[in-house]
């Protein structure tokens, strides 16, 4: 077996530019040398408070310097870092330390009702790194009992960390994530040094031309794969500077990258849609370098408005919690092609199964529809305590990932839309993504999300749920005007029978749009449906 570690990607880069600005957070700079020191004083304290290698410690923080620091304190010890997104419940988060079998969980103190009443049920230590918490809570040094719900706040400053990481195997687990459960109870994705680290630097070096000078905005979610992947270690195994932003929105985001001259932005579509408006009728737009989309389909008229605004091209990637989780992007060397979420990275194959034939890899031909499947050094080790959910998402050594695509004849990639997601209206298929692009070209519409509603007649209905554009308060169209225009625009099966507005949607800890709240929102208050095939 080969040693490796996540920890050496900030290891790494310390002793390359250890003077040079990893982390900008609260508007205080940190050095790579000073950001490794602080993961080697929490790490001894970790294993002064039990933490062993193999051993799985969750992390409860937002984006802010204690997140890198803690995180590859965890690495650095051996450890297995569970991140905890932070909206979950505590009888979530509980399943989720119950599950992953964790030993501690290390907490910001922002997060400390949750995190403590969390542990506390769970039975293991709460670490808390961050500033001392507002209700008085302990400071650095305090500690309770293992199992208590007692505290240790890890102290950055303290002696006696660790002189260096501890060697792990490429096949230990790095990670676990854990999915968001749209079929059920969350699962837990195992991640190994091999694919953290190959992800990172195929994503750095091959995919997506990071520098070092480079700046990016740290706003996507560092406990999200996307965050951690590319936003975080890509970035810190070239040695860039990661301005971290703890809550995001347009103004905000605005705000930092002209402050700190980011040139980098990753980011999900409903982000770049807030980013671009609050951009709007600025007269100095600052500019971009690189534009990184993923996690969700982006609409093109969005990327169209976006990249005329930043005089910038954004381009557009794929992947899953399961694959690391970049599987293909489209990239500057090989350029990109709308609607696609480019080629498979270095390293990576995807081939077009027929998805009627689960069982066996059945490929496609050339431009025809099927199942996304994936196999390369980014396919993670399986899911935790979960042979048979595990074996269900494998065959013949490919990941199935539910998503339906295609793949021309350069090898791009054509996400069409998930398998779960496609709304069968009188046994016809109809593609949420594409009636989506249509209607995201409507000039009132400012978002769009399009769902399936059942109906008794044809099986389920088209349904689009709309945000408006705010430029069209004073005359905003009906919901008839809005089915008229699509009416004009889509095939007959295709075009929504329902409209409704809202201000906003139900938006994931990545800012993904949850289809499967605005369904149970929508399901029992649906209108008659009309005009039938």
């Amino acid at each position: 077996m080969t040693a490796l570690s996540l920890a050496s990607i900030l290891a790494e880069s310390t002793r390359k530019y250890p003077d040079k600005t990893a982390v900008i957070s609260g508007g205080r700079s940190y050095s790579y040398g000073t950001l490794w020191r602080q993961a080697l004083s929490y790490a001894g304290q970790l294993e002064d408070a039990g933490v062993r290698p193999g051993d799985v410690v969750g992390l409860m923080a937002p984006n802010v310097v204690e997140f890198p620091a803690a995180y590859y304190a965890i690495q650095a010890t051996g450890g297995v870092v569970v991140p905890v997104h932070l909206l979950l419940t505590v009888r979530e988060v509980i399943h989720v330390l119950r599950d992953s079998g964790a030993t501690a969980l290390v907490c910001h103190p922002a997060f400390l009702e949750v995190g403590r009443q969390a542990a506390g049920e769970a039975g293991i230590t709460l670490l808390l790194v961050g500033p001392a918490a507002a209700d008085g809570g302990p400071g650095p040094g305090a500690t309770g009992g293992n199992g208590d719900g007692g505290v240790r706040h890890l102290d950055p400053e303290a002696r006696g960390g660790l002189e260096s990481y501890v060697s792990r195997e490429a096949e230990d687990p790095a990670v676990i994530f854990y999915t968001s459960g749209t079929t059920g109870r969350p699962k837990g994705a195992i991640l190994t040094h091999l694919n953290m680290v190959m992800n990172a630097t195929v994503s750095a070096v091959d995919a997506n031309d990071v520098r070092s000078s480079d700046v990016a905005l740290g706003c996507l979610p560092l406990f999200h794969v996307f965050g951690q992947t590319a936003s975080m270690n890509a970035l810190f195994r070239l040695g860039g500077t990661l301005v971290l932003l703890p809550k995001f929105t347009g103004e905000a985001a605005l705000e930092l990258i002209t402050t700190h001259h980011v040139d980098i932005f990753h980011g999900v579509p409903t982000m770049y849609m807030q980013l671009l408006a609050a951009a709007e009728g600025r007269p100095d737009v600052p500019a971009l370098r690189l534009c990184v989309s993923g996690g969700a389909p982006m609409p093109l008229a969005v990327m169209e408005k976006f990249n005329a605004a930043f005089d910038v091209t954004i381009y557009e990637g794929y992947g899953l919690s399961e694959t690391s989780p970049v599987v293909s992007t489209n990239t500057p060397h090989a350029g990109a092609r709308p609607g696609s979420v480019g080629q498979a990275v270095w390293g990576v194959e995807v081939t077009i199964a027929d998805h009627r034939e689960p069982e066996h890899v059945v490929p496609m031909p050339t431009g025809e529809l099927g199942e996304i499947l994936v196999r390369g050094h980014n396919v993670f080790a399986g899911y935790l305590n979960n042979p048979e959910a595990t074996r269900e998402a494998m065959v013949d050594g490919w990941f199935r990932t539910g998503d339906l695509g295609t793949m021309d004849e350069d090898g791009f990639i054509y996400v069409v839309d998930r398998t779960k997601d496609v709304i069968i209206r009188s046994g016809y298929n109809v593609y949420p993504r594409e009636v989506e692009e249509v209607l995201s070209r409507h000039p009132a519409i400012a978002q769009v999300a399009v769902v399936g509603l059942p109906d008794e007649l044809r099986g389920e209905e088209v349904c689009a749920v709309v945000v408006l554009d705010p430029a069209h308060a004073d005359n905003p169209p009906t919901e008839q005007d809005i089915i008229d225009w699509s009416q004009q625009h889509l095939a007959k099966h295709k075009y929504p029978r329902h409209v409704r507005f809202t201000g906003e949607f139900p938006l994931g800890p990545s800012h993904k749009v949850l289809k499967r709240e605005l369904r149970r929102t929508l399901a029992d208050g649906k209108g008659e449906g009309d005009d039938a095939l």
